[in-house]
């Protein structure tokens, strides 16, 4: 998987939950989907992408930007 997926899979599945919590908890919860849609409109412009940066430093993702869950084999 490239992180370009797992990075609209993950704000994906944060604007469900989100939406899904505000429903049936409370409004304040679409603050979440919010940070995710500011994140990923700075991160357009800057470059910097915290899962992104999570999983490089683990050491699973490799120069093609493919991630290699558990780490990259040796």
């Amino acid at each position: 998987m490239k992180t370009e997926s797992l990075v609209r899979l993950l704000a994906g599945v944060m604007v469900l939950l989100g939406t899904g919590l505000a429903y049936y908890v409370s409004l304040w919860w679409l603050l979440l989907p919010a940070f995710v849609g500011l994140n990923l409109i700075q991160s357009v412009f800057t470059g910097f992408c915290p899962p992104t940066l999570v999983l490089t430093k683990l050491g699973w993702v490799d120069a093609a930007g493919v991630i290699h869950w558990g780490g990259q084999a040796k």
